[in-house]
């Protein structure tokens, strides 16, 4: 579901994730029709590494 919000929604995935002050940048590059490609490259990256971030904290059993 957070990959389809960072389709629609780029800003909306930095918050669903935790870090709001990437969340308004975000936004911010995606109010200009040229950072919209961008921002959502940029959500899906971030969505990404906090899969993996998610997947080693439950290997280090934290």
């Amino acid at each position: 579901m957070r990959l389809l919000i960072a389709f629609i929604l780029p800003w909306l995935t930095f918050f669903t994730i935790g870090r709001p002050f990437a969340g308004l940048f975000c936004l911010l590059l995606q109010l200009t029709v040229l950072g919209w490609i961008p921002a959502t490259i940029w959500a899906v990256y971030a969505l990404s590494q906090f899969k993996t971030d998610q997947k080693i904290r439950q290997a280090l059993g934290r």
